[in-house]
Formats: structure tokens, sequence, C-alpha cells
């Protein structure tokens, strides 16, 4: 079963359990996919549904950001439960430890030294950590204090 599927599976599932938020986070990602699937032409295969889930959760990061900025608690809630269902289709998230040993790894491979090496570290660190469920946000907070920025 891949992941869309799955995704379906489920929404029909929450559905007949009257499951109101998950179905509705749930018809919004495959609304995504659905999406997705007619601007490339075909059917996704799970690593660009993956990307996509991840996607969406950085979204609703940055939404619960903004919400909570404006003082609008009830929508950053709203948003934080559509992150806990999205990340149950994804694998389980890199911990800042693995983040930190993979940055180690890849300064050393690249002889990086200062903050103009970011983005070579940053691309080799994202390839290190592409199955991976890893924050984008933490990997550059980590790699700015490796580097010194």
């Amino acid at each position: 079963m891949t992941l869309s599927e799955k995704i379906i599976a489920d929404l029909t599932a929450s559905m007949k359990a009257q499951d109101a938020p998950r179905t509705s986070t749930l018809r919004m990602v495959k609304a995504a996919i659905m999406n997705r699937q007619i601007e490339k032409g075909g059917p996704l295969d799970d690593d660009e549904v993956s990307k996509l889930l991840r996607s969406l959760v950085k979204q609703r990061r940055d939404s619960i950001e903004q919400y909570q900025k404006a003082e609008r608690q009830e929508l950053a809630d709203k948003e934080a439960t559509e992150i806990e269902v999205i990340e149950t289709y994804l694998p389980q998230a890199a911990t800042r430890e693995e983040i930190e040993a993979v940055v180690a790894a890849a300064v050393a491979e690249s002889g990086a030294s200062s903050m103009k090496d970011m983005g070579k570290v940053m691309k080799a660190t994202q390839a290190a950590l592409s199955g991976k469920n890893a924050d984008g946000r933490l990997v550059s907070e980590v790699v700015k204090a490796k580097l010194g920025g």
C-alpha cells in the first residue's frame, strides 16, 4: 500500500469514526496530493508524497508562528493539531544529536571554516538527512552554531 493509498484509507476510516479534526486534515492532504499529481501529470511515488507532507508541515509551523504573533492561539492550536496528524505519515524526525553528528561530518568533509561555507554544509547535510524527517530551521541553527555564525 502506497503512502497516498494509506492516507485515503485513513480518511475513510476517520470519516466513519466521525473524527472531524483528523478528517479535515486528511481531506486537505488528499487535495494537496491531487493538485501535485495534476501538476506532475501522473501519480506520485512515496518520496514525492513525503516531500509534499514535509512542505505542509513547514507551512503549518510558519502559520503557528504568525498566529502566535497575532495572539490567535485557537488558530495556532488548530495548526498544531494538523501537524500532529500529518507527521504520523512521515518517518521519525531526526534528533538534534543526529543532526549535529551529520553537520560535524559535513563540515569536516567540505573543509568549511566560516559562514561563507554555510551553503556547502547545508547542501551536504540535507543530502545526508534526506531519508529522515529533519526540520530545516533546526539544521540551519546547528550549522550556524558549528560555523560560529
